[in-house]
C-alpha cells in the first residue's frame, strides 16, 4: 500500500506536465497561425528556433540539476516558469507577433525542461530494483496519458472557438499543478543523492557534460529514440491540419485526440507485461510495427473519412504506449548502473526537444512551398496528407532497423550488465 501509494504521488505530477505539453506540441501552431494571423513558415521556423535553444540548454541544465538542490525544490523552482510561460502564449493579445510568441516559447520551454529533467531522473533515483523501475516508468506515463486526455478533450467542450477553449485550460492547469507538486513534495522520498549517484560528479562540467555520449548503450539507445521521435513528432505537429482540411472534420479533433491517447494509456499495462515476458527490445519493435501498419494507410484518406481514421487513432495509439515507456525505462537501467541521472536525462529531454523542433522546423515551412495554407484545398492538401502519413512511415522504418541492429546492447541493460 505504502508503494502505491509513493507510485501514484510521483506519478500524479506528470499529469499537468503533460496538460502542458499538449497544447504547447500540438495546439500551438493552428493557434497562432489561425487565430492571431501570424504566417505559417514564420511560426514554424521561430518553433524551429526557440526548441534548438532550448535543447542547446538542456544537457547544461541536466549536469546544474545533479550538482544543485535536491528534487523536489527544483520541481518546486519550475511551477512559477510554467504558470507564466502558459499564461504569455495560451492568454495572448489578439496583436501577439513573433516576438511574443518567441518570449512566451523561451520561459515555457526552460520550466518545462527543469521539471521534466529532475521528474525523469527521480523516478530511476528512489526505486530500489530494476522492476519498480519500469513501475515508475508505467505509472508516469499512464499519469502523464491522463493529463493529455484532459488538454485533448477540454478544448472543444469548453468552447467551439480553438483560442478559447485554450484560454479556458488555465482553470484546469493552474490548480491540477499546484495538487501533483504538493502530494509529490509530500509523499514521494527523495531517493538516492543524485551527488552520490553520479560517478561523474568530480568532473568539470563541460567534460561531465558530454561523458554520458562514451557509453555505447546510450548513444545507440538515444539514435532509436531520436528517429523514432522525429517520427512522432511530425503528425503531433500537424494532425489538426489534417483533421480540418484533409478529413473536414474540425468537431472530430477531440474525439480523436481522446481516441489516441486513451488507446495509449490502455494499452500501457499490456507493453509492461510483454516486456516483462519477451523483453523491452522486442517489445519496442513490435510497436514499430504496428505504427507502421497504422501510418500506411493515411495519405490515401479524404473527406468523411473519420471512421477509418478513427481505427487509425487506436491503433497508433496502441503503439505510441510503448514508446512512451519503454525507452525511458531502458534509459533508467543505463542510468541505474552508470549513475549522472541529471546528466543522462539532461539529454535525453535535448533529443526530445529537437525531434520536434525539426518536425516543426521541417514540416511547417515545407508545407508553405508546397502550396498548402491552412483552411483552403487544391494540391496542397494532398502533400500535407503525404507528409503527414508518409514521411512518420519512413522514419518508424528506419527506426525499426537501428533498434533491430542496436539489440545486443539494448539487451544488455535489462540483464545488469555494464554496456
Amino acid at each position: 500500500m505504502q508503494k502505491t501509494r509513493t507510485y501514484v504521488a510521483y506519478a500524479l505530477f506528470g499529469m499537468p506536465l503533460a496538460f502542458f505539453a499538449l497544447p504547447l506540441y500540438v495546439h500551438l501552431p493552428r493557434l497562432y497561425t489561425e487565430q492571431i494571423g501570424l504566417p505559417l513558415a514564420g511560426v514554424g521556423l521561430v518553433l524551429l528556433a526557440a526548441r534548438l535553444l532550448d535543447a542547446v540548454l538542456d544537457p547544461w541544465l541536466g549536469r546544474w540539476s545533479d550538482q544543485g538542490p535536491a528534487r523536489k525544490h527544483l520541481l518546486l523552482l519550475s511551477t512559477p516558469l510554467l504558470l507564466l510561460g502558459w499564461a504569455i502564449l495560451f492568454l495572448p493579445p489578439k496583436t501577439a507577433t513573433l516576438a511574443w510568441l518567441a518570449t512566451g516559447l523561451v520561459i515555457a520551454y526552460f520550466g518545462y525542461s527543469l521539471a521534466m529533467i529532475n521528474y525523469q531522473a527521480w523516478g530511476t533515483e528512489f526505486p530500489s530494483h530494476q522492476r519498480g523501475r519500469l513501475q515508475a516508468s508505467a505509472w508516469r506515463e499512464g499519469a502523464g496519458l491522463c493529463g493529455v486526455l484532459l488538454a485533448a478533450v477540454l478544448p472543444n467542450v469548453l468552447s467551439s472557438d480553438l483560442r478559447h477553449g485554450v484560454a479556458y485550460l488555465s482553470w484546469v492547469f493552474i490548480p491540477l499543478l499546484f495538487f501533483a507538486t504538493l502530494l509529490a513534495i509530500c509523499w514521494v522520498p527523495q531517493g538516492r543523492h543524485q551527488h552520490a549517484s553520479s560517478k561523474h560528479s568530480n568532473l568539470p562540467a563541460q567534460q561531465a557534460i558530454w561523458q554520458v555520449w562514451r557509453a555505447p548503450a546510450f548513444v545507440r539507445l538515444v539514435g532509436v529514440y531520436a528517429i523514432n521521435g522525429i517520427a512522432a513528432a511530425i503528425p503531433a505537429t500537424l494532425v489538426l491540419f489534417f483533421i480540418n482540411d484533409v478529413l473536414h472534420a474540425e468537431s472530430w479533433s477531440g474525439v480523436f485526440l481522446m481516441l489516441y491517447f486513451a488507446a495509449a494509456a490502455v494499452a500501457l499495462p499490456l507493453w509492461v507485461r510483454l516486456a516483462d515476458s519477451y523483453g523491452r527490445v522486442s517489445t519496442w519493435l513490435l510497436a514499430m510495427a504496428l505504427a507502421c501498419a497504422s501510418f500506411a494507410a493515411v495519405p490515401w484518406l479524404g473527406p468523411g473519412d473519420v471512421f477509418a481514421f478513427a481505427t487509425i487513432c487506436i491503433a497508433s495509439g496502441v503503439a505510441l504506449g510503448a514508446d512512451l515507456v519503454l525507452p525511458p525505462a531502458l534509459l533508467a537501467e543505463h542510468v541505474a548502473e552508470h549513475g549522472n541521472a541529471g546528466g543522462n536525462f539532461g539529454w535525453w529531454t535535448a533529443v526530445t526537444k529537437l525531434n520536434l523542433a525539426v518536425a516543426a522546423g521541417i514540416s511547417l515551412p515545407l508545407l508553405s512551398v508546397l502550396g498548402y495554407a491552412p483552411g483552403t484545398s487544391g494540391d496542397g492538401v494532398r502533400a500535407l496528407a503525404w507528409l503527414y502519413g508518409g514521411l512518420p512511415l519512413l522514419l518508424k522504418l528506419f527506426a525499426g532497423v537501428l533498434l533491430w541492429r542496436s539489440r545486443l546492447y539494448l539487451q544488455k541493460l535489462t540483464q545488469g550488465v555494464h554496456a
